[in-house]
């Protein structure tokens, strides 16, 4: 679980940030300076650096990253954008008067109410290193694995803006909820009431984005983190579908997750577009693995090399997908198919070993 990290010389203001976590349940990293903030840097969803510590910061020669803020008790504004300028801090928070701002964010990046830490599921997340990647098909191949296996799987499409996990399987005439209805902000949303609403089949939910064309302002994070903990408390496996541009509900969904797996074709420009896409998944989750699609000419072994990622394995792609997924039979297919396999295997290394 990757925390917000404070960065501070300043007793008085670490004191009063601390203070500030505590009263609202968030939980938080503090550091007294750069050496010590080094190894939690990368990850921290969010960096907080209070002005006293930017000279350090300076001399430390931390490489810039996004989320990071400059936090101030009562400096001027010109110094404090000097000094934003300097760490590659993206906003300036003056407390007490940004008290409320400062809450909000800290509260975006929690993860601490997307799952208990006594659920049994797991929770996965696939997203493309291009479009067109095949993290869809990945997606709905691990629930699907899952549940012709004997074991539960929901499903959750989190890309409004893709074509919809329900088409992917073939499952777009069957009744049941979709995001759109699913206006919830409560973590403890009631699984039981949950499933019973959702599309399903073999063992499989689906949450899936709704038809509406202008439906497309994103999800709600107080939604997805009701339908992640409802999906970890009542069963086996989460499966997200994630959009390669974040928002904050897929960010969540990110956090939360146990393994993401990024699909990236054996391509020297689907490899170009896929580092640009971890870069942005590192600071929010160290748990990423690769899936080779088609590898050939260009090993996958040579794809994790240049992307500093370990394969979780190899996916070719199946000629007869379309046919299947028209006909309401989406992936995987039974038998001893790519997708199958690359299923199972990643499956048995989250400990679902009835998959495997």
């Amino acid at each position: 679980m990757h925390r917000p990290l404070l960065v501070s010389d300043d007793p008085a203001l670490t004191d009063h940030v601390v203070d500030l976590a505590a009263r609202h349940a968030l939980e938080l990293d503090v550091a007294p300076g750069p050496d010590d903030a080094r190894r939690r840097y990368p990850s921290a969803p969010l960096v907080l650096i209070g002005d006293g510590a930017v000279p350090a910061w300076i001399r430390a020669g931390l490489p810039e990253r996004s989320g990071v803020m400059l936090l101030s008790r009562g400096h001027g504004m010109d110094r404090l954008t000097g000094l934003a300028e300097e760490v590659g801090a993206e906003r300036i928070v003056q407390l007490p008067a940004g008290v409320e701002y400062l809450v909000h964010e800290l509260r975006r990046v929690s993860t601490r109410t997307v799952v208990a830490t006594d659920v049994r599921g797991r929770i996965l997340a696939c997203i493309g290193g291009r479009g067109g990647a095949g993290a869809t098909v990945l997606a709905a191949g691990l629930a699907r694995t899952a549940g012709r296996a004997g074991l539960s799987a929901l499903l959750v499409d989190a890309d409004p803006l893709g074509g919809g996990a329900d088409l992917a399987l073939g499952w777009e005439k069957l009744k049941g909820l979709r995001w759109p209805a699913l206006a919830v902000a409560d973590p403890d949303l009631d699984a039981g009431a949950l499933f019973d609403a959702l599309p399903s089949r073999d063992g499989v939910a689906l949450l899936s984005c709704g038809r509406d064309p202008d439906a497309v302002d994103g999800l709600s994070p107080a939604a997805m983190a009701g339908a992640l903990g409802a999906g970890a408390r009542a069963r086996d496996l989460v499966v997200a579908d994630l959009p390669r541009r974040l928002d904050d509900a897929a960010t969540l969904a990110l956090r939360a997750a146990d393994l993401v797996l990024l699909v990236v074709p054996a391509e020297m420009r689907a490899c170009m577009a896929a580092t640009r896409v971890a870069a942005t998944l590192h600071p929010h989750t160290d748990a990423v693995k690769l899936v080779v699609r088609d590898p050939g000419r260009v090993p996958s072994a040579q794809i994790g090399k240049v992307l500093r990622l370990p394969v979780a394995g190899d996916l070719y792609s199946d000629r007869t997908l379309p046919h299947r997924v028209e006909s309401g039979d989406g992936p995987p297919p039974t038998g001893r198919g790519s997708l199958v396999q690359v299923c199972r295997s990643i499956l048995g290394d989250v400990g679902l070993g009835a998959a495997a």
